[in-house]
């Protein structure tokens, strides 16, 4: 039974939040959370029919697609099933750099520029209307819901922000302080800041835990190590999102923190995507987001095997993505829960194309092949795994006392192993691993581009 005050948050503070920022969040709440149990069929009429009405506004509105509808003689009245956007061409960052303000439609109303972080090296500039930021807020409180907690409920929030804060900054800190949200900044994961962050999960007892996977880990795992006591706390939920949630990071985060951990998958551009529901399945936020997987051909694979995961978002009229190309290689399940949701199921998200490695004989496999070699050696505080070329890949390491004295031979024997003889490993001891810009965390990046042209590897 929520509290009085979370139930004054989520029924009148935060819907009057919302109504103020002219969003529809909560209409569009009631009507996800009345979806989310329809027949397969009702879901597919009702994807549909948003589909199609999505597709004849653009071609109307949107320079681009009415151009592109155009020329190819796609005509949208006559779709008839979510396999009709298999007739359009795919949809990359090159595409919306090129086409500039084309992609914005004609009567747009007020909308907001972002930008991606660029970690594949190609930053994005794109924006987003009232629709798309009323559906992200909907779809993420649907799925909070999901787990028993609420807007209102005590959380922290774990994720990058800016050390010095402008005005409006200082607004959201109030009006965050209003629905009981405190942030905790990612961007440096020092033994001071972790200090202070476990400090601070004590003092609130929040009921929910949300942030990236690496940090939230990284904060566990210090707990830990001080023998602090983080179970009893009354935390419900562990939330995690923007980044791959490691077996590991699952396991320390739950044990320290005696609660489960719901994984979310979505993106600054493509939008939140699939949420965890208690029963351990990701749940496709079906209604507004049309997932496909590709292959190599740019053509879908089945249900079942990995592919690129490209992103048609019904709720981006002003600024469309439609067939997005994420750089994410995921693998689609179907559908059937036992938690009763009908919503299609993501079985696994397996990372970005930049998380795979391609051997110098052109396989290409996860980056868990090579991440469970370091990850397992003693002393090992941190590390990063650079594939810099098919002919050489870097290994930095922070180690602690536990090192022994030439085990960095064993990765480089392992790595050659699995990338090739003739690979240069280096192996390099620092100080620090900083995390991205974004204060994210990754383990591996590679600069060779494997194109999903081979099958991924079964070595991880």
């Amino acid at each position: 039974m929520s509290s009085l005050y979370t139930r004054l948050v989520s029924g009148v503070l935060f819907p009057l939040h919302e109504r103020l920022k002219k969003h529809d969040s909560v209409a569009r709440l009631k009507s996800l959370e009345a979806t989310q149990y329809a027949s397969a069929d009702e879901l597919e009429a009702v994807r549909v029919e948003r589909l199609k009405a999505f597709l004849c506004d653009i071609g109307t509105q949107v320079p681009y697609y009415r151009d592109l509808f155009d020329e190819s003689g796609f005509d949208p009245q006559v779709v008839d099933s979510v396999r009709a956007l298999e007739r359009l061409p795919l949809l990359d960052k090159a595409v919306i750099r090129a086409q500039g303000e084309r992609m914005k439609a004609a009567d747009h109303g007020p909308i907001t520029r972002y930008n991606t972080g660029g970690s594949s090296g190609e930053p994005l500039i794109f924006y987003t209307g009232l629709g798309r930021k009323s559906h992200d807020v909907a779809a993420k409180w649907r799925a909070t819901r999901w787990w028993g907690v609420d807007i209102g409920d005590p959380e922290l929030v774990v994720w990058g922000s800016p050390v010095e804060l402008g005005a409006q900054d200082r607004v959201r800190q109030i009006r965050d302080g209003l629905f009981r949200s405190e942030l905790l900044p990612a961007f440096e994961m020092s033994r001071e800041n972790l200090d202070r962050f476990v400090a601070t999960i004590e003092r609130v007892r929040p009921k929910m835990l949300f942030g990236y996977p690496s940090s939230l880990s990284m904060i566990a795992a210090h707990a830990k190590a001080q023998g602090r006591a983080m179970d009893r706390l009354g935390i419900k939920v562990v939330f995690v999102t923007s980044e791959r949630l490691y077996d590991h990071q699952k396991e320390t985060i739950e044990g320290v923190f005696g609660a489960p951990v719901a994984n979310g998958y979505g993106a600054r551009d493509a939008g939140f995507i699939a949420h965890a529901c208690p029963s351990g399945n990701l749940h496709l936020s079906a209604e507004d987001v049309i997932v496909e997987t590709i292959g190599a051909d740019g053509q879908p694979v089945a249900a079942g095997e990995a592919g690129e995961i490209v992103v048609t978002h019904l709720a981006t009229r002003d600024f469309p993505f439609v067939r997005y190309r994420t750089g994410d290689v995921g693998v689609l399940g179907g559908s059937g829960c036992a938690c009763g949701r009908t919503l299609p199921i993501l079985a696994d998200v397996q990372g970005r194309t930049t998380d795979f490695i391609v051997a110098a004989d052109g396989t290409v496999m996860h980056g868990l092949a090579l991440i469970y070699t370091v990850r397992d050696l003693p002393g090992v505080a941190k590390f990063k795994i650079a594939q810099e070329s098919l002919d050489r890949t870097d290994v930095f390491i922070v180690a602690d006392s536990r090192w022994e004295q030439g085990a960095e031979q064993r990765i480089v024997t392992d790595f050659k192993r699995r990338l090739g003889e003739h690979v240069t490993i280096g192996v390099s001891f620092v100080d620090e691993i900083p995390a991205e810009k974004s204060g994210k965390f990754r383990y591996v990046m590679s600069k060779v581009q494997p194109g999903m042209r081979q099958e991924v590897s079964a070595h991880a």
